[in-house]
């Protein structure tokens, strides 16, 4: 029972951690660009709260986007299950919690694969459904990444821009190639997995605990493996389906910043401004912070810096804005159904979604 309640407070930890270097972060930028004697500046600008208005409706249009994907991607999985719009956008709306206090977004899988299995699909095609959603999210991005830098290269001319930029790009294409090693290659995967299990049980005395993460790895690469052969093989024109609305789904996105720009009274910088949300996807996706939180607010801070050519009052207020509509509203919206679906948000566990989930796996 101790055990079990400690558990449950290990998740406030991320919870106050990204909100409050988020807030922090955006405290510091706010303290290093708005000066006193900017005040009768920021008075002076003709704020269009329409764009606004408009910013925080993409924002609600991506959710739906998102929700219609996973619909597209999930009937095609399984066919017997019908999944409607709606509902898988409240599934969407249900892991942007989880997802936004978990490095590299990776806590919205095993909500949105719990919430599936919910709605009476087989966990080996809800999986298919969430883990394919990152497979098309990859190639996409990835064919986005040379256009962003072909835009960018003469914006990017701050060496430690360029210099988070490249290790954002090596990262982010080392994790494409281990994606789809791991597709590819399931037995070899599984030997490099048991291998390092291997290693750090070392320090472990429980040699049964070791034993049944062996049977967990050997199980979970197999179901991902098949779960994406549904896809590669078996249903291809789903994954072109797919691609085209993750095209709008992240173009809603990405205009975001380019209304709050209009909002302020400034060009939108639209070319620009969407080649820096590529940049900044792929940096957020690497597993710094829970939620990227502080990371998303500097790399934001210096994006914007060198496409709008300040550092004044606006670029503060721009962040605040930003990562207002992008990230705390999400959050909140992600709490509220979070808070309906499992009855708790600060004490919500992972470890509630894994005991349900190898349930449902035991009936299927």
């Amino acid at each position: 029972m101790a055990e079990d309640i400690k558990k449950q407070k290990t998740m406030k930890i991320p919870i106050i951690i990204s909100i409050l270097l988020s807030i922090v972060f955006i405290i510091i930028i706010l303290y290093l660009t708005v000066k006193p004697s900017d005040i009768n500046e920021l008075k002076s600008i003709p704020i269009r709260y329409e764009f606004f208005a408009v910013a925080i409706f993409l924002n609600f249009l991506s959710w739906c986007l998102w929700g219609l994907r996973l619909k597209v991607l999930s009937n095609a999985a399984d066919p017997y299950i019908k999944i409607k719009w709606w509902k898988s956008t409240k599934i969407v709306m249900a892991n942007l919690f989880l997802a936004g206090i978990t490095p590299s977004m990776a806590g919205g899988e095993p909500i949105r694969i719990h919430l599936l299995t919910k709605e009476g699909m087989s966990f080996g095609c809800a999986t298919a459904s969430a883990l394919g959603e990152r497979l098309v999210d990859a190639v996409f991005l990835l064919i986005c990444v040379p256009f962003a830098f072909l835009i960018f290269r003469n914006k990017s001319n701050i060496g430690l821009i360029n210099f988070g930029l490249t290790i954002g790009i090596i990262v982010f294409l080392i994790a494409i190639v281990l994606f789809l090693y791991a597709i590819f290659k399931p037995e070899q995967t599984k030997n490099f997995l048991i291998w390092l299990n291997k290693k750090f049980s070392r320090f472990s005395k429980k040699k049964e605990k070791t034993r049944n993460v062996v049977r967990r790895i050997n199980h979970e690469v197999d179901n991902f493996h098949s779960s994406m052969m549904i896809f590669l093989k078996e249903k291809k024109i789903v994954f072109f389906k797919a691609g085209i609305i993750t095209l709008f789904m992240w173009t809603s996105g990405w205009l975001i910043p380019s209304m709050i720009l209009l909002g302020l009274g400034m060009d939108p910088f639209l070319i620009e401004s969407i080649a820096a949300q590529v940049f900044l996807i792929i940096i957020i996706m690497m597993p710094l912070t829970p939620g990227s939180a502080g990371v998303t607010e500097i790399s934001v801070g210096g994006l914007y810096a060198v496409i709008i050519g300040s550092t004044g009052p606006i670029l503060g207020v721009f962040v605040l804005l930003f990562r207002f509509i992008t990230y705390h509203m999400n959050l909140i919206v992600g709490a509220i159904f979070m808070q309906r679906i499992f009855k708790s948000v600060a004490s919500f566990s992972m470890d509630m979604i894994q005991k349900k989930e190898n349930n449902k796996k035991c009936k299927d």
